[in-house]
């Protein structure tokens, strides 16, 4: 039986490629047909590399030319992958921002996003236009700790293209996948993902004027790590810590992420949580739960500037969970502490500003399967 070319695609225009909702020749998944007597030849692209895509694909355009133009006749089919490129990052400034600090932690849970939080606030109480991107992708909290869970960035139109209003509390602006997800929603991205919603949030806000953008980056240094500082110029970096020995183990890490040569990326400074507890009914001791001065002593061994000690109190966390941080509060000694802390963190970036050139954001590449981190 000689094929029939048309017959053929008709019967392909029945199915569909994997992970593509348009049938194969509508999607423009297959590229070719070649007919030769009772003999076709199908050349098709796909977009998924897995093993079993492709074998898949290959059975059913078998079965479909066989069950709808002949039983008999001889397919050869012939699959190519083509994976889509990692979204890019654009690696460039943002107009506006005079500022970047990201916040990190090596270690979770020492409270870094309570620390940014209260640190964001208290630049606004100063007087400082601010602006905070919750970077924690798999864990973003500070919808809670800002009081603004629930709410959706609206969209607004600047020059011509639309872009998303940052949610806005306490004068202080802020952007999180916590906005787009819902509660009790697993957020599970692999890297490609998780830095192309950052993307979003970064360029495509309007942001307006800011004189610092705090970015609220997760626990360790991984890949969201990278995508940050590989989108941004970073002003400076703080490290968040606890007192004990393995909190410090992992913030010194931080501090080396930040510190490679490759990246460069300019520390202000460590701040230490948790640093003591004081009872209400016992206001003049001090306990310490955790060990005392170890992130004080963490930084003069890595010749980094010390920023603060923040005490362990029962009403940081109550302010937290209830979306009105510490630093709101008048007349106490959290108020003086933040306040201490975020003065020394101003005056790091000043001095970072007069001595240091401007940060470059970095360029990565892969060679070999390895990672490469260079300067732009």
């Amino acid at each position: 039986m000689k094929l029939n070319k048309k017959d053929i695609i008709a019967a392909l225009e029945t199915i569909s490629a994997p992970g593509e909702g348009k049938n194969m020749i509508e999607s423009g998944a297959v590229t070719n047909v070649v007919c030769f007597g009772d003999e076709v030849v199908v050349d098709i692209t796909i977009n998924n590399p897995s093993l079993q895509a492709r074998k898949k694909t290959e059975v059913e355009i078998l079965k479909t030319i066989h069950d709808k133009v002949y039983q008999k006749a001889k397919v050869k089919v012939n699959v190519k992958v083509e994976t889509p490129e990692k979204p890019e990052i654009k690696g460039k400034a943002i107009p506006g921002i005079k500022n970047i600090i990201a916040v990190a932690s090596g270690k979770g849970g020492v409270g870094k996003s309570t620390i940014t939080a209260n640190l964001a606030v208290t630049l606004a109480k100063m007087g400082f236009k601010v602006g905070l991107l919750d970077a924690d992708i798999y864990g973003p909290s500070m919808p809670i700790m800002l009081d603004v869970d629930g709410h959706r960035p609206l969209a607004v139109n600047v020059d011509g293209k639309s872009k998303m209003k940052p949610v806005e509390n306490y004068g202080v602006k802020m952007l999180s996948i916590g906005f787009f997800t819902q509660p009790d929603q697993a957020v599970i991205w692999r890297g490609p993902m998780a830095s192309k919603a950052l993307n979003q949030m970064i360029f495509d806000a309007d942001w307006g004027e800011l004189d610092f953008m705090l970015i609220d980056l997760p626990p360790g240094t991984g890949d969201i790590h990278l995508s940050i500082m590989q989108a941004l110029p970073i002003t400076g970096s703080v490290v968040v810590s606890t007192p004990q020995n393995i909190a410090l183990a992992d913030a010194k890490k931080g501090v080396a992420m930040f510190q490679q040569e490759s990246i460069n990326v300019p520390v202000l400074g460590i701040v230490e949580n948790m640093a003591y507890f004081t009872p209400e009914e016992l206001p003049d001791n001090k306990y310490y739960i955790f060990g005392k001065e170890g992130a004080r002593s963490l930084a003069d061994d890595l010749k980094v500037p010390f920023l603060g000690e923040i005490p362990i109190v029962q009403s940081i966390r109550e302010a937290g969970d209830y979306g009105r941080p510490a630093a709101l509060q008048t007349a106490t000694p959290l108020e003086e502490a933040f306040e201490d802390l975020t003065r020394n963190v101003v005056q790091e970036v000043v001095s970072r500003n007069e001595s240091l050139p401007p940060t470059e954001a970095i360029k990565i590449t892969t060679m070999a399967g390895c990672s490469a981190v260079n300067k732009k």
